[in-house]
């Protein structure tokens, strides 16, 4: 049998889950990630920019979680936070964020990572058939139910965007 990819696709052919792995060019010069798959994925209309999500490590008291939001939204700390029942919550550090997860910035795959991390999925989520994260390469988007989303990272959902 082939190895699949990536871990995060990995994980999702190992627990049987439906998805479409999506791959647009990556510009090695773009520094913002979630932009650029916005971009890429809505051009041909039948994709809108809030499916597009996110996968963003955060620092909490007790080490790292991860939040998840639409890629043109901007990410409350503080609402994480509170999603997740801690005082505070910051930005990882990149290093940080790539030894915990596996993956590299700007391809951070909310499955298959390295640790299971706490995570919060912003509830908009649930609107949609089908949302679009990373497939753990970055040009590359994995489409799945955000159902499978949740139930897969163990993730809660709470209103999360600033």
């Amino acid at each position: 049998m082939a190895r699949a990819a990536t871990p995060g696709i990995a994980a999702l052919v190992k627990a049987g889950v439906p998805h479409e792995v999506v791959k647009f060019g990556h510009d090695p010069r773009e520094s913002s990630f979630g932009v650029e798959a916005v971009h890429a994925l809505t051009k041909a209309g039948t994709i809108a920019p809030e499916q597009i999500y996110k996968t963003l490590v955060i620092a909490v008291p007790d080490g790292l979680a991860v939040a998840i939001v639409p890629a043109p939204a901007r990410l409350s700390l503080k609402a994480a936070a509170a999603a997740l029942g801690v005082a505070k919550a910051s930005m990882a550090e990149p290093a940080l964020a790539e030894r915990a997860t596996g993956y590299v910035v700007g391809a951070v795959s909310p499955f298959g990572q390295r640790r299971t991390l706490p995570t919060v999925v912003d509830a908009g989520a649930l609107a949609w058939e089908r949302v679009y994260c990373s497939a753990g390469r970055r040009g590359w988007d994995v489409a799945v139910s955000p159902h499978d989303l949740i139930r897969l990272t163990g993730a809660i959902t709470a209103d999360i965007r600033a």
